[in-house]
């Protein structure tokens, strides 16, 4: 009997499963990491945006609202009291004490940085300063003269930066420029003569009625403008100085530093 061989046909092999249920879920939980990871970086992304946005609108609010408000409410309060003026006879001036806190009682004039606000009682913040006013030095310790007064220094306050900034620029005054202040009777000139570039706010001799480091020797009418230094800042406090030079009553007219 003769043997044969048997063709036995091939078997395709079966493909080796490398991972089964357990790399399926291992695929889906670093597909679900990856989904977490992209999400938190979009939510970190647009939380930084927005919180850029909000800084944004903060910094416009200080550097231009406050300024656009603040001026609003100064020429307001500048008109008002000219118009005031205008309408009353004419008479003498009253007493620092017949002033109310935050009550306009002047306008200053500083022709060389295009400056007129008016100034108001007292040196508060949120009733004077915030709303583009300048303060008088005018209550207990802090108490300083009228322009009227035949001595003493007119001590006054502004703000530097926002808030209309009325003594902005008071640093590029030069010996000379003048300072205008205009009151229900009268105008009085000052002529600007000194500066302080840095002191410190507890400094109340700057306001002294002969005030210290002004070069000033003895008694006479004089004026004192202090604000805030460096800018964007309230650490220190810069000075200008002046003297009176001219005192001429409102019905003659505006002095020559507001005419020229």
């Amino acid at each position: 009997m003769e043997l044969r061989r048997v063709e036995v046909p091939s078997q395709a092999p079966r493909p080796v499963r490398t991972g089964g249920r357990a790399a399926r879920r291992h695929a889906a939980r670093r597909a679900r990491r990856g989904s977490l990871g992209v999400l938190l970086c979009r939510f970190t992304g647009e939380l930084f945006i927005t919180a850029g946005l909000v800084m944004l609108l903060f910094v416009a609010y200080q550097l231009w609202w406050t300024n656009v408000r603040a001026l609003q409410q100064a020429g307001g309060a500048a008109h008002h009291l000219q118009s005031r003026w205008d309408e009353e006879e004419q008479g003498a001036d009253r007493d620092a004490g017949s002033f109310s806190p935050g009550e306009g009682f002047a306008i200053i004039y500083i022709p060389a940085l295009d400056v007129k606000a008016p100034i108001a009682e007292g040196v508060g913040k949120q009733k004077i300063l915030d709303r583009g006013m300048v303060g008088h030095y005018g209550d207990g310790a802090l108490k300083t003269a009228m322009p009227w007064d035949k001595n003493g220094n007119f001590s006054l306050a502004g703000h530097r930066n926002t808030h209309g900034e009325p003594f902005r620029y008071v640093n590029r005054l030069k010996p000379g420029d003048k300072i205008v202040v205009e009151t229900r009777s009268a105008f009085y000139t000052y002529e600007m003569t000194s500066r302080l570039e840095q002191t410190s706010p507890a400094n109340v001799g700057v306001i002294a009625p002969v005030p210290a480091g002004s070069g000033f020797r003895g008694p006479g009418r004089y004026i004192t403008l202090t604000t805030c230094t460096p800018e964007f800042t309230s650490t220190y406090r810069l000075i200008v100085w002046g003297k009176m030079v001219d005192e001429r009553p409102r019905s003659k007219g505006k002095p020559d530093a507001l005419v020229n």
